[in-house]
């Protein structure tokens, strides 16, 4: 529903920040970085701020440039321009073994050769620690991603999960500065996910590690992250909180990504103490911090599915729309439903509880509310272009 709204807008824009409080260490800082891969930009001009113990998730469809922002930071790729900080030092030319960061890869990249043990010290002994301190720092990393016990094992006689928690202490028994996870989670199935997910953010926390970690899950990103950076096409779209984004989206492509959404046509009528959208035959009013266009100009109203609001057909209401289809997710029922004004459109209305799936059958006629918390407006896209 929203493919075309998201492509339509792949051009950079005023990226909005949430800045970070004053008087805060920085852990991680670049500067104005950009990559170029043969005569395509995959990162234009990227620049962040990243505090000491922070856990900032870069979120971005494939393609978007957020791998390649973590290989910058890691050293494994090399910046065409602009400047990478790690601890207040400049990184640009620095190898990546001097960089102490810890790294977790999407496919884990384990040793198969090795135990578990072997593995997890595989780093310490590149650094030369001594045998006696190596041992004892495994073990506690063992402990840490709750794996006493298993040092013996080979990789091949682990789980996925256990697996993942092996690269987990591998990179952190190095004490690293900052702490990169490239997708970790990936290969997991879903129950495994949410409690590797949950594990993850624990030691986090207990460490106090600064963590940046690059998926393309919206649910993960705002379940995890102190802040997310949002990303398209090699350009930074919003850095804010998970609240700020989902709720308060910079553009279109951060409201269609982050999410599910509806959009509708309307056209932004007037503004005083609110801002007055016409959508069909009513007025619809949400604060003025949440429309992004000028006055008289025609524009793309998104509404979260959970902000509509279902009432009888004779109440009071912005639309009227019928039922189309229940689809049921468990904790929630999907209601999709079809107005005919201001054009035929599909909607969908997440609603709690199965009372919704009699109190609104199929082929009723039901009216539409919205709350206008989850209301936000953008000029529209054919009047962008």
């Amino acid at each position: 529903m929203v493919s075309a709204q998201i492509n339509a807008f792949s051009q950079p824009v005023a990226v909005q920040v949430t800045p970070l409080p004053a008087k805060i260490n920085v852990a991680v800082r670049l500067d104005g970085v950009l990559k170029r891969f043969g005569h395509s930009i995959a990162l234009h001009k990227v620049s962040l701020m990243i505090a000491e113990g922070e856990f900032v998730t870069l979120l971005g469809p494939s393609g978007c440039g957020k791998t390649t922002l973590l290989n910058l930071m890691a050293g494994f790729a090399d910046a065409d321009n602009g400047e990478i900080f790690i601890g207040g030092e400049s990184v640009t030319e620095t190898p990546p073994y001097r960089r102490e960061i810890g790294i977790v890869f999407q496919h884990y990249a384990l040793f198969p050769h090795m135990t578990v043990a072997k593995n997890v010290g595989y780093g310490l002994r590149m650094r030369g620690v001594p045998k006696a301190e190596m041992a004892q720092r495994v073990e506690q990393a063992l402990t840490l991603v709750k794996l006493v016990g298993y040092g013996d094992r080979r990789p091949r006689e682990l789980s996925g999960g256990q697996q993942q928690r092996v690269a987990l202490a591998r990179a952190l028994v190095i004490r690293p500065k900052v702490l990169l996870l490239d997708e970790p989670f990936s290969a997991l199935d879903k129950n495994l996910r949410l409690a590797m997910q949950i594990e993850l953010k624990e030691i986090q926390r207990q460490l106090g590690v600064t963590t940046v970690f690059v998926t393309h899950d919206q649910g993960e990103a705002l379940s995890m992250s102190d802040r997310v950076v949002v990303m398209s096409a090699g350009h930074v779209r919003q850095i804010g909180t998970p609240d700020e984004i989902y709720r308060h989206p910079a553009d279109p492509f951060v409201a269609g990504f982050v999410g599910d959404v509806n959009i509708l046509p309307g056209r932004y009528l007037r503004c005083d103490s609110t801002a007055m959208l016409a959508l069909a035959d009513n007025v619809l009013h949400i604060p003025l911090a949440q429309v992004h266009a000028s006055v008289g100009e025609q524009i793309d109203i998104y509404v979260r599915p959970e902000n509509i609001l279902l009432v009888d057909a004779q109440a009071a209401s912005l639309l009227h729309a019928t039922v189309i289809t229940h689809v049921f997710q468990g904790d929630h029922v999907d209601i999709h439903l079809q107005v005919l004004v201001p054009e035929k459109k599909r909607l969908f209305a997440r609603q709690s509880g199965l009372e919704a799936l009699v109190r609104w059958p199929v082929g009723c006629v039901v009216g539409l509310t919205f709350d206008d918390d989850g209301v936000c407006a953008f000029t529209a896209v054919q009047q962008q272009q």
